[in-house]
């Protein structure tokens, strides 16, 4: 009898409790805040293709803080928004504009759209009403119009880039009220005008200043003693005029990257430079630096990319003590190296050498590098070097790029392995003989002209001038072989 009595009541509390558990539990559109549900729904509207699918779990009535590139992490709040696509692969990117919805994101404290190639649009003006922001990288888009001149109001950025885009006019002068600024990134985009002084009141935090690939003009302001906690400098491909600024000479102790290349900057390479034992990149090319390169470079144990090409330097090119070179670029100055330096020669790991035009006057086949196996570029033209190029070559595995034209090489072009990642070869202008290999075919660019090969040419994809002016070669894109 007891059981009977039981069994009723002991269904009814569990009856009661579950009730009680349904009517109480949260469900997932509680979860997710409504306004932080509406701004993101807000945003997918504004995006006409998504072909990659990086929007398919934001829906409406689920959580939001478990959509792909959304995290939460204040209250179940929505704190940061991550939407990246792949470089160069279109499939993965979004097309549309940036919705001013996410302005009811009110804590958010990074965005990040990074490679999102179709993204367009202005300035996302709704980010000055995020009291949160701490952290910009709207990277590698289509955005285009002017950088607001009130950007200076965001004086709670960490981080501003806005690299990879289409912005036009002139770096606004408010940008040094950004105190805070750890990094400010305005590389790849068509700013003009010249680097506001205003700059040099980043002092406290900034650590990266990247303002390459733009329109930019004038002097480099002599402002950097200041901005002690620098690390990378990145100038490159302007219209920057005039010498490298003394200030720079403050940066040593830290500085990792200088970077000036592709600009009309003059004068001699400065001293100072020799003091910057943390360096790791080095580019002044395309430049109009003349004079000697300074003998305080032989202190630069740690340097690993080094590009001095296209100026107007001279001998004695300085005997440098660097441990293990990766890069080195010293092509079309005024240089008579005579051979290839020992420090080159030793180096345990090099990925890139180009000496083009720098008075080379070797055999090649005398030339024994202690690593051949990371090369990838080599270019050695214009110089009047001799031999064979077999031997370097068949020790090679991953070179993309071989280019030795106008010197007075002499083999046998069938006896030179041609690795399945070589994709350039540039031999014209020497003694090659011998008939054109049919692995030729597997390369993207080929220049074997003015050289001493005959027979039937395989079939390629090149042009007759690549084939041009050799002894007897026939075969389409040449003439007809004779019978």
């Amino acid at each position: 009898m007891y059981s009977l009595t039981f069994v009723p009541s002991a269904l009814f509390q569990l009856l009661a409790i579950f009730v009680l558990c349904f009517l109480t539990a949260p469900s997932s559109a509680a979860i997710c805040h409504v306004d932080d549900e509406t701004g993101l729904l807000g945003f997918k509207s504004g995006i006409r293709a998504d072909p990659f699918g990086m929007l398919s779990s934001w829906i409406q009535g689920t959580d939001c803080c478990k959509w792909n590139g959304v995290t939460c992490l204040s209250g179940h709040r929505v704190t940061s928004l991550s939407l990246a696509g792949r470089p160069n692969n279109l499939t993965t990117t979004l097309s549309g504009t940036i919705s001013p919805s996410l302005s009811k994101l009110h804590h958010l404290d990074g965005i990040y759209f990074q490679d999102l190639k179709f993204l367009s649009g202005p300035f996302p003006n709704f980010i000055f009403s995020l009291p949160k922001l701490l952290y910009v990288y709207i990277e590698n888009n289509n955005l285009s119009g002017s950088i607001p001149a009130n950007i200076g109001k965001l004086v709670q950025l960490e981080a501003l880039s806005l690299e990879g885009n289409r912005f036009t006019g002139t770096i606004p002068s408010s940008i040094g009220d950004l105190t805070r600024l750890i990094q400010l990134k305005l590389g790849s985009n068509l700013l003009t005008g010249t680097i506001p002084l205003s700059i040099q009141r980043l002092v406290r935090n900034l650590t990266l200043l990247h303002l390459e690939r733009n329109r930019l003009s004038g002097a480099i302001p002599d402002f950097f003693s200041g901005l002690s906690e620098l690390r990378s400098i990145k100038l490159s491909y302007n219209k920057f005029t005039g010498k490298i600024p003394v200030s720079i000479a403050a940066l040593a102790p830290k500085l990792g990257y200088l970077e000036l290349g592709h600009n009309s900057l003059t004068g001699q390479i400065p001293d100072f430079l020799g003091k910057f034992h943390a360096l790791d990149t080095l580019d002044l090319s395309w430049n109009n630096f003349s004079g000697t390169v300074p003998k305080t470079f032989a202190n630069l144990t740690k340097i690993f990319n080094l590009d001095l090409s296209h100026n107007k330097l001279v001998d004695p090119f300085p005997e440098m003590r660097v441990k293990g070179i990766e890069s080195l670029h010293l092509s079309y100055n005024n240089f008579h190296l005579v051979s290839i330096p020992q420090w080159v020669t030793t180096s345990p790991i090099i990925y890139s050498l180009k000496l083009a035009k720098c008075g080379i006057k070797m055999k090649l086949d005398d030339w024994k590098p202690t690593e051949t196996y990371f090369y990838d570029y080599i270019d050695l033209s214009e110089n009047e070097i001799t031999g064979s190029p077999v031997k370097l070559l068949n020790r090679t595995d991953y070179l993309v790029g071989f280019y030795a034209s106008g010197n007075k090489l002499k083999f046998n072009l069938e006896s030179m392995k041609l690795t399945k990642t070589l994709k350039y070869l540039d031999l014209s202008h020497n003694l090659v003989f011998g008939k054109v290999p049919k692995a030729v075919s597997g390369l993207t660019e080929l220049n074997v002209s003015y050289n001493h090969l005959c027979g039937q040419l395989p079939p390629t994809k090149f042009s007759a001038r690549a084939f041009a002016a050799n002894d007897c070669l026939c075969g389409s894109p040449l003439p007809k072989c004779k019978a």
